[in-house]
C-alpha cells in the first residue's frame, strides 16, 4: 500500500520526495500554458495535464510526481475556491511529518 501513498508536503520537503509521489496544496500565483506557479510555503512549479482547470489565485490540490529539479508533474488536481485556510494546511503538513508512525508515508 506505501507505494501508493502521496504524503502531503509544502515546498520545505520537495528536495526529500524526488521521485515520489505527493499531495500539495498551495495558491496558485502563476498560470503559463501547461504550467503554473503555486505558494505552498514556498514557490512550487506544478506540469498541468489536460483535466487541470486552475484559477489564479484559488487554492488548489495535486496530487503528483516530484521531479529531479523539484517541480511536479501533476497525475490529478482539485480547485479548492478562493478560500482555503492555508494555515492550517501548512499545520497538517507539519503534523504528518513530526507524527510519520501514524501516517503511511
Amino acid at each position: 500500500m506505501s507505494e501508493f501513498a502521496s504524503p502531503r508536503i509544502s515546498a520545505n520537503y520537495l528536495d526529500s520526495f524526488v521521485g515520489r509521489l505527493v499531495t500539495i496544496v498551495g495558491k496558485v500565483t502563476q498560470l503559463r500554458g501547461e504550467q503554473a506557479t503555486i505558494d505552498a510555503d514556498g514557490a512550487v512549479t506544478v506540469h498541468l495535464n489536460r483535466d487541470a482547470h486552475l484559477v489564479n489565485g484559488h487554492g488548489v490540490q495535486v496530487i503528483g510526481k516530484v521531479n529531479p529539479d523539484l517541480s511536479i508533474k501533476v497525475l490529478t488536481s482539485r480547485h479548492l475556491g478562493p478560500d482555503v485556510d492555508y494555515a492550517l494546511c501548512t499545520a497538517v503538513v507539519e503534523a504528518t511529518h513530526r507524527h510519520k508512525e501514524i501516517f503511511v508515508t
